[in-house]
């Protein structure tokens, strides 16, 4: 599938993280590996996001070098040749011809030359930007192309001197977002709304949580979604309190909640979106008091989301409403403040309220720089998520509360006029979600199977 990036935005980028590292640098990118699932099978293949990010190129056995200013062409992709053999097992190959002609590599070059080659490329630049730490295998092998150009230094050949990781100078050029990746993020943000819609729709007593799931990853295929951009979580119940729950086997009760935090990947841009509801279609008192704290909670915090707040504003606006509520609902004692102060509130709110949101569903960026908290900027893109979590086991608050979790997540743009919520249209007020839950309960599908 084709990029819906455009071909000058990728060459924008690159021409950004050149000047980003300097005319005597060199940034080495590799593609990201395949990855085994079992035996002689393997996982469908994701490319790496800074990979991706500079060359819109999504095959595997690759690598991008960039040179600024160098005669022959700045960006060098090397990449597998066409192989009309391995091309009917496996698909469609670029080849080097293709990654000219189509991805607008100055030259290209087959992977089986890299270890010849690349000395040639980092012969005579004093630094070199690479990712470090992440993949053995490349990391061995960079210090062996940094090994054979030291060998003909006393050929007066220059050997670079420094090494940076890649992420200094490229992971603030993906905090922030053009109009492009705003406008794909806005249709990630669309069809994960739809699924949560459709989950929502056939929600009954009695379904699997595997069901639900079904209905998320319909409404992302359909629309183009190779994939979830992250393992999708069902969890009802008590269920709902493991906050990274994936195992989605439980047959669902009445009277549960169920918490749904799914998002499709679109070009390589995730969706995030949580919404939580009553799997019988209508909140207990309980459930719903904790449920209009969260949501208030929400609310607050995405106002909060503004150019120039600081990343931390959402968070603690949340904290505040969300100790407030537990205060008032007896799930705590004593004074909002020296709760917070405290973190006692962290017994039912143990997370952070957001995240940047990108190519990764934890994107790039820092939060905190030279030790404070981040200001927003418009083209940032970032979750704003509260929640409430009862263990089931917490005998020293009353039964009724226990075994409720509770979260609702949205995406938020930061915009010139403060902020846009890219997921919208998931429902997320009692009245909407009572309306819609069940709607849809009725239609074809076999129960069967899962655990209990």
């Amino acid at each position: 599938m084709p990029s819906l990036i455009s071909s000058a935005e990728f060459a924008a980028r690159r021409q950004a993280l050149m000047r980003a590292i300097g005319p005597d640098a060199v940034a080495l990118v590799p593609a990201a590996l395949h990855h085994r699932r079992n035996r002689d099978t393997e996982y469908r293949y994701r490319q790496d996001s800074d990979f991706y990010y500079l060359g819109g190129f999504a095959e595997p056995e690759a690598l991008i070098a960039l040179l600024p200013g160098r005669a022959e062409g700045e960006f060098v992709l090397f990449c597998r040749p066409r192989d009309r053999e391995m091309e009917i097992w496996n698909g469609y190959r670029a080849g080097p011809e293709g990654a000219v002609a189509n991805f607008g590599a100055d030259q290209a070059f087959v992977i089986g030359e890299l270890d010849q080659r690349l000395p040639e490329l980092l012969a005579g630049r004093r630094r070199v930007f690479a990712p470090m730490g992440t993949e053995p295998g490349f990391d061995r092998r960079l210090t062996g192309w940094l090994n054979t150009v030291r060998a003909r230094t006393r050929a007066g050949v220059q050997a670079p001197g420094e090494l940076h990781l890649l992420d200094a100078a490229l992971h603030p050029l993906r905090l922030i977002k053009s109009a492009a990746e705003l406008d794909i993020m806005q249709r990630a943000a669309d069809l994960s709304a739809e699924g949560h819609r459709r989950a929502m729709a056939v929600a009954a007593p009695g379904r699997f949580e595997y069901e639900l799931e079904a209905e998320l990853l319909h409404a992302f295929t359909r629309h183009g979604c190779p994939a979830p951009a992250y393992g999708s979580i069902v969890g009802s119940g008590a269920n709902a309190c493991i906050l990274h729950y994936t195992e989605n086997d439980r047959r669902m009760q009445d009277g549960d909640l169920v918490l749904i935090d799914a998002g499709g990947e679109l070009d390589h841009y995730a969706a995030d979106i949580t919404r939580t509801f009553p799997v019988s279609g209508r909140f207990s008192g309980p459930q719903r008091d904790l449920y209009e704290v969260v949501l208030a909670a929400q609310l607050a915090a995405i106002d909060a989301v503004k150019p120039g707040a600081s990343w931390q504003d959402p968070h603690d606006t949340a904290v505040r409403i969300l100790t407030r509520g537990l205060v008032d609902h007896g799930l705590l004692a004593g004074d909002v403040d020296g709760l917070i102060e405290s973190g006692a509130y962290r017994r039912f709110y143990m997370h952070r309220t957001g995240h940047w949101l990108g190519m990764d569903v934890h994107d790039v960026g820092d939060y905190q720089i030279d030790g404070r908290w981040r200001p927003l900027q418009v083209g940032m893109v970032l979750t704003v998520e509260p929640g409430l979590y009862v263990a089931p086991d917490d005998d020293s608050v009353a039964a009724h509360w226990r075994g409720i979790g509770i979260r609702i997540e949205d995406d938020v743009a930061v915009t010139d006029g403060g902020r846009h919520v890219l997921t919208a249209q998931a429902p997320k007020s009692v009245a909407d979600i009572e309306a819609l839950v069940g709607a849809g309960a009725g239609v074809p599908g076999s129960i069967v199977g899962g655990a209990a």
